[in-house]
């Protein structure tokens, strides 16, 4: 699903011409296959949220190689990953990213809306992902309407609604209580199990990083010695 090769990246302080390079990631290689769940730790400033922003496209690398879903996405233009993101990749972000604006269904459309598919076909599949989630009767209800737990369902629902192959999340948890983490951990599981769907979780909570496959540690930029990367 996802190939990482002596993939590196920088940010850069300072004006232009002085400017000074601080590495954040350093030679990566890492190898995930399809249906696993992955887990990324490391202490803060490790390069989690890089590695996973460089996976999604924000971030272009400054050397290396990326390969999601069999294809070479490493030198894709802006136009070209916002395709291939709204085709191929959902996300789950620690704090939901809805507009406050729109009702829970308008949120979870939205990538459907933007694929240009019909009203009617649009108006099937959210009532299809709303029963999956467990949300019937929260269609209509506004952000600020809903609980953590809630929102962040409706969140899931908007990463599945074009039947992604490949889930990123940043911190999923981050903004729940025990017991609705314990409730969304054990909704990727069965979307794991049933569905297939390969997950990329970025954690500092041991109890997320438990339901993952495999662990990724990172330190300084680096994979651990003694982290299974390949």
């Amino acid at each position: 699903m996802i190939k990482v090769e002596q993939l590196s990246h920088s940010f850069y302080i300072g004006k232009k011409g002085k400017q000074k390079e601080i590495p954040i990631l350093k030679d990566i290689n890492l190898s995930i296959k399809s249906g696993e769940i992955i887990s990324i730790v490391g202490k803060s400033g490790s390069g989690k949220s890089t590695l996973l922003n460089l996976m999604s496209g924000y971030l272009k690398p400054v050397k290396g190689r990326l390969v999601i879903a069999d294809t070479d996405v490493t030198e894709y233009s802006e136009a070209e990953w916002a395709d291939f993101r709204l085709n191929h990749l959902g996300f789950i972000f620690q704090s939901f990213q809805l507009i406050p604006s729109m009702t829970a269904a308008q949120n979870v459309e939205l990538p459907l809306v933007m694929k240009g598919i019909p009203e009617k076909v649009r108006k099937q599949k959210v009532e299809e992902i709303f029963e999956r989630v467990s949300l019937q009767g929260y269609e209509e209800h506004y952000p600020s309407e809903l609980s953590g737990g809630q929102q962040q369902r409706v969140s899931i629902a908007r990463a599945l609604i074009v039947n992604p192959p490949l889930i990123l999340a940043d911190e999923p948890t981050g903004s729940l209580d025990s017991e609705t983490e314990e409730e969304l951990l054990s909704f990727i599981k069965k979307l794991n199990k049933e569905e297939g769907i390969t997950f990329v979780i970025v954690t500092h909570d041991d109890e997320v990083a438990s339901i993952a496959d495999r662990t990724i540690r990172l330190d300084d930029g680096r994979i651990s010695k003694g982290a299974v990367a390949v």
